[in-house]
């Protein structure tokens, strides 16, 4: 083993290493901060690069890619509320918030020294139990799985705001939409309509940036300013670095959260973060500025996501089993250098292990040194007019929605769900409830089938699922328990002087929706259809509980006062200058769907710069120049496509505008 450990230590200190480590953390670096793209679009990237590589060198590469893009995903997190990947998804919720009251500076900073110290404990607990990790692992069967995943759904709980049964109906929803596809145990399409496109299921990177960004981005836009109410960035990362290490504790746990989620296959980075925030927000004296800009809403996800790649790496190096979407092109990045993951890894080929360890410590350090450097003045896009952002924010989810199946039918999901995301913004249901509940369906579905199958239902009775069930059970009397109540200023609980109808019109979609999701079920087997209808069935009750409290004007809870809905948000001309701005994005689809991407991209970001943000020309040129070339020759580089318009398909042109 000594010798194992020396051969490691001298292979992560050459030149050569560091520098393809180096150069791994830089395209990590750039992958990251792209929205919607994530750690699978990079290592695919790099995959290509590695043919003919030195093993050692090539795997530096991925090791850097990997270990930094679940840091460098916060910058859109933070200054555009726009989740840069799946894994910083939760860091939205209080970063942003920050962004916009002039703090920008000071939230990155809190969220890339949680990364450096999650990604140092990640490594080390990778260090210390790559040898003893194995009998842990296999002690988790599909039963504790399914139970891990009602541990995520648990913490909705903590995200429900003021309604509960808002917060369920919204999960529901949530599991509703993740459920549409094919069934797990039988192959049944549930609720696709015969449209080939839901016979697949909608992606995660369309959900997030619709649920998230694009009602940000357009409500911002309507409001005409910068993403800061202020040009102060604050007093920058040292105040961040200084959070991190008031709530030490808290980021620690975090991390050993991180630790074991990752370690467990088939959860990973879409599931970590909401852990991790609703464990901060059950332990926290004070939850009152959580979600309104509270920095441990910041430090909790983003210290968890960064362990997790420690742990991810514990199940895929022991037994070939990626714990996550990026573990498993990681994978194939190792077997395709010569890298045989398995039992070797602790035994023969124990060096090559210690290596990828330290180097994903030395990456941590690396990608948290470049972006806490970087941090104070990417900040400054925060005070930038929003009306200039806006049109290439939108451009950019867009492209990036568009990969998900590089299917035209990827921005009219994005359009769809986007509608759903403004709707629920404006009448106070939880996102990010929504959010968990679409990310965690697939894996509930799956592990509780496959759990029922080998077990049937004594799986209940095996020590894993008691215990995790106990926790279940903690989790939510600490979501109950000191729930925020209503509040009784009569300055700011004024339920005559909102009008209920359109809150009540949506409550009634949303039931009419599980009633729909009933009668699907009901033409189905018994396992192709029992997820889809027992949500269904549950989710009536709590949807029809709100639609109810809403038609009655009945409960407090049944009215949204939620501050995104406050003052010119519930007006005629609130809702007017909305609209406008939901015009230009279907506008913009519209455009794309006719005449393809490229050109559609002009004609939009020239009118949108001359009407709204009343931009000269030579400004206006320059923009729409600097942003064409840049999509084209990152799509050159990446081998990404543009989508293509009806009359594209009549006309033959040139790359790229074919």
């Amino acid at each position: 083993m000594l010798d194992a450990l020396l051969t490691a230590l001298a292979t992560v200190t050459s030149g050569g290493h560091i520098l393809y480590l180096f150069g791994g953390v830089l395209l990590g670096l750039a992958v990251g901060i792209f929205p919607g793209l994530g750690g699978i679009v990079g290592l695919s990237l790099c995959l290509p690069f590695l043919y003919g590589m030195d093993p050692i060198s090539a795997l530096a590469m991925l090791i850097g890619l990997v270990a930094v893009i679940p840091t460098s995903d916060t910058f859109t997190s933070v200054l555009m509320g726009i989740p840069g990947s799946s894994a910083s998804q939760a860091t939205v919720l209080d970063g942003f918030p920050l962004a916009k009251q002039g703090h920008a500076a000071r939230a990155l900073g809190a969220a890339f020294s949680a990364s450096l110290l999650g990604g140092l404990f990640g490594a080390i607990v990778l260090t210390g139990f790559v040898l003893v990790a194995r009998p842990f692992i296999l002690a988790f069967g599909s039963a504790e799985l399914f139970m891990l995943a009602l541990l995520g759904l648990s913490m909705v709980g903590v995200l429900a705001g003021n309604s509960l049964s808002k917060g369920l109906a919204a999960c529901g929803i949530g599991l509703l939409l993740g459920s549409v596809g094919g069934a797990p145990a039988t192959g049944e399409f549930r609720m696709s309509m015969d449209v080939s496109y839901l016979m697949d299921g909608f992606k995660l990177v369309i959900v997030g940036l619709g649920i998230f960004a694009i009602p940000e981005i357009l409500d911002l836009a309507r409001q005409n300013r910068a993403i800061s109410k202020t040009a102060t960035l604050g007093s920058g990362w040292l105040d961040g670095a200084k959070d991190m290490i008031k709530y030490k504790w808290l980021c620690l746990r975090c991390s050993v959260i991180g630790c074991i989620v990752g370690a467990l296959p088939g959860l990973g980075g879409s599931v970590v973060d909401w852990i991790a925030y609703g464990h901060a927000v059950q332990t926290a004296k004070d939850k009152s500025q959580f979600g309104k800009g509270d920095i441990r809403g910041v430090l909790a996800p983003e210290s968890a996501n960064n362990a997790k790649e420690g742990g991810g790496l514990i199940p895929t190096l022991l037994f070939g089993i990626p714990g996550s979407g990026s573990m498993a092109v990681f994978l194939g990045g190792m077997i395709l250098i010569g890298l045989e993951p398995g039992p070797s890894l602790v035994g023969a080929d124990l060096d090559i292990t210690y290596t990828i360890v330290w180097s994903l410590a030395i990456a941590n350090v690396l990608g948290a040194g470049l972006c806490l450097f970087l941090s104070p003045v990417v900040a400054r896009l925060t005070t930038i007019p929003y009306t200039y952002l806006a049109p290439f924010m939108i451009t950019v989810i867009c492209f990036a929605a568009f990969q998900a199946t590089r299917d035209l039918n990827d921005l009219l999901a994005l359009l769809g769900v986007s509608l759903l995301g403004i709707a629920m913004k404006r009448f106070g249901w939880p996102r990010p409830a929504f959010l968990i509940g679409f990310v965690l369906a697939g894996t509930a579905e799956t592990y509780l089938y496959q759990a029922v199958q080998f077990y049937e239902w004594s799986f209940l009775t095996r020590p894993g699922v008691i215990i995790i069930g106990i926790l279940i059970a903690l989790s939510i009397y600490f979501s109950v328990r000191n729930k925020p109540q209503q509040p009784e200023d009569k300055d700011t609980a004024k339920p005559k002087a909102i009008n209920l109808t359109p809150q009540a019109i949506f409550a009634g979609v949303v039931v009419l929706f599980f009633a729909l999701g009933l009668l699907d079920a009901s033409g189905h087997s018994f396992l192709g259809g029992v997820f889809s209808g027992g949500v269904s069935a549950v989710m009536l009750v709590f949807s029809g509980i709100v639609f109810y409290k809403l038609v009655t004007g009945r409960g407090a809870d049944g009215v949204n006062y939620d501050h995104e809905c406050e003052g010119e948000h519930v007006g005629v001309e609130g809702v007017q200058t909305l609209a406008l701005q939901l015009a230009w994005f279907v506008g913009f689809i519209a455009g794309i769907a006719l005449i393809g991407f490229l050109a559609a991209l002009a004609i939009f970001m020239t009118s949108y710069l001359r009407v709204r943000a009343n931009a000269s020309w030579p400004k206006t040129l320059l923009l729409v120049s600097c942003t064409l070339c840049a999509l084209t020759a990152m799509a050159h580089v990446m081998i990404l496509d543009f989508p293509r318009g009806y009359l594209q398909h009549l006309v033959e042109l040139p790359w790229p505008i074919a």
